[in-house]
């Protein structure tokens, strides 16, 4: 019982970890700048998308007792390796906007170029995943630093004293809508591989098939759940610096943030956060996005970590290629966000097929609500295509 307990409560926290990095905040900030008040309409849009895609995915995976790319192969040979490959795509999004993230945050603190700092996290990030030692102690203060991370935000969004009626009467009454905003924030959140790394997670624990259903739903809404908080705290924090009249940075707009708020220490402090965040998240991205290959490939299953290790460094060497830190975070978010409704609708196909789902029947409601997602994702993607390119 303790185990899967534990269990339940790491996926929930796995999925909302790999959410909030480096992407989330600044997207966050950013976007905020550009819709002031109604970007919280794109948060509880964003919500219920998020909500249709994570209930259906960690359903259909951990009754199922298959992992997403073995499903697929099972339910169409190939559909598997078609579906690792567009999660390793995202995962080179993702893993791109870390290191811009890590090169941002060291930024921060040291004053050298985006681009040196980059390069200086992807070094330390491999030293990390290769000794163990290293890896187990930053563990302990990176967890330490991710409620700070949390207490610094909550109280940045006292300090900013945002306009909360204004915020509460834009979330459902929204002056400017911006597709291209909507994919990127649910790309951000449950895009690419962080659906599946929770869902994997309980497959891994062994929480799985119709017993577990309850908990498995428990999981996948509160890591949700949590995100949303996060974001909606965060979303008032820039809002209140933005009703100011205060410009965020271009180039940095998070730390724009904390400084405007709570002055030369909490820019400080949110250096610290956004470093350390983009640095675990450099690690977790790959790891887990070459996880995904590691079913398929005896020579990845043999050769993990050095197929994590060429992972890294082609991600860094893309960010020298194009070192815009900001750009490259929200195309992060915005890559994922077109893979989303594929990945979808191959698990909604899967689930349809009574010999892969291990006797257990997907509700009809919730397969409405996937394709709703599906279908949604797909327009607004469309409708954005225009800002993407």
């Amino acid at each position: 019982m303790k185990k899967r307990n534990t269990a339940i409560l790491g996926a929930a926290f796995l999925m909302a970890t790999s959410a909030i990095g480096p992407a989330f905040l600044t997207q966050t900030s950013l976007f905020t700048s550009q819709l002031a008040a109604s970007f919280g309409f794109v948060i509880f849009i964003s919500i219920l998308l998020d909500l249709g895609a994570q209930l259906n995915l960690w359903r259909i995976v951990t009754m199922s007792k298959l992992y997403a790319q073995d499903m697929a192969n099972e339910l169409l040979p190939g559909a598997g390796y078609f579906l690792a490959a567009l999660i390793a795509f995202g995962g080179f999004a993702f893993n791109i906007g870390n290191i811009a993230g890590a090169g941002l945050g060291l930024n921060v603190l040291t004053g050298l170029s985006p681009s040196v700092c980059g390069v200086i996290s992807c070094c330390f990030a491999l030293s990390m995943f290769w000794f163990k030692e290293a890896g187990r102690v930053l563990d302990f203060i990176f967890k330490a630093l991710g409620i700070l991370t949390i207490a610094l935000t909550v109280y940045v969004a006292f300090a900013a004293h945002p306009p909360l009626g204004e915020a509460l009467h834009r979330t459902v009454m929204p002056g400017k809508i911006n597709f291209f905003i909507i994919v990127t924030i649910v790309g951000g959140t449950v895009g690419g591989y962080i659906s599946f790394a929770g869902a994997h997670r309980l497959l891994d624990a062994g929480v799985s098939g119709r017993d577990n259903l309850k908990h498995v739903t428990k999981s996948s809404v509160s890591g949700i759940l949590i995100t949303a908080v996060m974001r909606y705290v965060l979303f008032l924090a820039a809002l209140g610096v933005v009703v100011k009249g205060i410009a965020l940075s271009g180039s940095n707009p998070a730390a724009s943030v904390f400084q405007s708020a709570a002055g030369s220490v909490g820019y400080i402090f949110f250096g610290v956060i956004l470093w350390s965040a983009s640095i675990t998240s450099i690690i977790g991205s790959s790891y887990t996005t070459v996880s995904f290959w590691r079913s398929l490939s005896p020579f990845i299953r043999r050769n993990e970590k050095v197929v994590v290790t060429v992972f890294i460094i082609i991600s860094c060497i893309i960010f020298l290629i194009n070192p815009k830190p900001v750009k490259l975070l929200i195309m992060a978010g915005a890559v994922n966000g077109f893979i989303l409704p594929i990945a979808l609708a191959i698990m909604l196909i899967a689930s349809r097929k009574k010999s892969l789902m291990n006797n257990y029947k997907h509700s009809l409601w919730l397969q409405i609500f996937g394709w709703i997602v599906v279908l949604i994702m797909n327009w607004l993607s469309i409708k954005s295509l225009n800002t993407f390119l």
